[in-house]
Parts: C-alpha cells; sequence; structure tokens
C-alpha cells in the first residue's frame, strides 16, 4: 500500500503545493492531533485550518479539502464526546470523490463513515506531506498508520 499511497501524493501534488506554510502547518497538526487521540486539539487545528483556507473558492480541490477537514472535526468531536460511531452527517460528493485515496462502489461499502473518515484522513495527511516541509519528519514518522488505513480497503480495491 505504501506504492499506492505514493502515487496517491503524487496525483494531488499539482492541487496542493501553493497551499501556504502556515495553512499547511496546521492541516498536518490536525491529522498528528487526530492520530494521536488528542480530540479537542484536532477541533481547534481543524477550525483553524479552515479558517485559513479560502473561503470563496470554487475549486474542486479546495472544496474537498474543507470537507476532509470538516470530516476530521466532527468525528473528533463525536469521539471527544464518547461517541465511538462515524460521523455520517458529512460525505464527499461524486465531484469531490476524483480527490480521495478509496473510492469503492456502493456495493463494497461496509462501513460509509468510517470510509469518509479515512479518506478524510489519508487526503489530508497526503497534503501536509505535499506542502508543509516543516511536518516531514513527524508525518514520515506516521505514514505506517495511514498505510495501514488503505490496508484496509485492499481487497475491495482488488489490490490483492
Amino acid at each position: 500500500m505504501e506504492q499506492f499511497l505514493k502515487e496517491y501524493i503524487e496525483r494531488l501534488k499539482p492541487y496542493y503545493v501553493r497551499i501556504p506554510e502556515k495553512t499547511a502547518h496546521e492541516i498536518a497538526s490536525a491529522f498528528l492531533t487526530f492520530k494521536f487521540g488528542i480530540f479537542a486539539n484536532a477541533i481547534n487545528e481543524c477550525t483553524i485550518a479552515l479558517s485559513l483556507l479560502p473561503a470563496d473558492s470554487s475549486k474542486d480541490s479546495d472544496t474537498v479539502l474543507k470537507k476532509a477537514l470538516m470530516l476530521v472535526k466532527a468525528n473528533a468531536d463525536d469521539l471527544n464526546n464518547s461517541q465511538v460511531d462515524a460521523d455520517l452527517t458529512l460525505s464527499f460528493s461524486e465531484n469531490e470523490r476524483a480527490f480521495v485515496a478509496v473510492k469503492l462502489p456502493p456495493d463494497k461499502v461496509e462501513d460509509p463513515g468510517t470510509l469518509e473518515l479515512d479518506n478524510a484522513l489519508v487526503l489530508i495527511y497526503a497534503v501536509a506531506v505535499i506542502a508543509s516541509p516543516d511536518d516531514e519528519q513527524a508525518l514520515d514518522e506516521h505514514r505506517s498508520y495511514v498505510t495501514k488505513l488503505l490496508s484496509a480497503y485492499k481487497r475491495a480495491l482488488g489490490l490483492v
């Protein structure tokens, strides 16, 4: 799944290479705090990152990044309040699905909320890797977490 992740990051590079450093750092922090289970901080980091993204952009790449941060924020809020089921109130639109790592036909999706959250986490991880060189070492240390997330979909993606 490492190769799958590399290819995904390369596919996203043209869309996210120009994100300002401060914004990219907040995106990386949102990923890392969620991964560490520090959900109150993840909520805060997502809020800050969302406030730094252009509000008026109609580019699909911007809207999918915002949606990913909102998904992570909503799930962090649920987990912070001891609600363990993945949030189903937000999901990626058909246009936004062009930017997610795992695209499955509806009949292969076992847990839609978890798939949305996993796609959101992989997306914000990839954007942070692309745009935040200052966080490269910290993100590299957690790359195996992302490849494990993706490995859960290996069979459904037909990569076995």
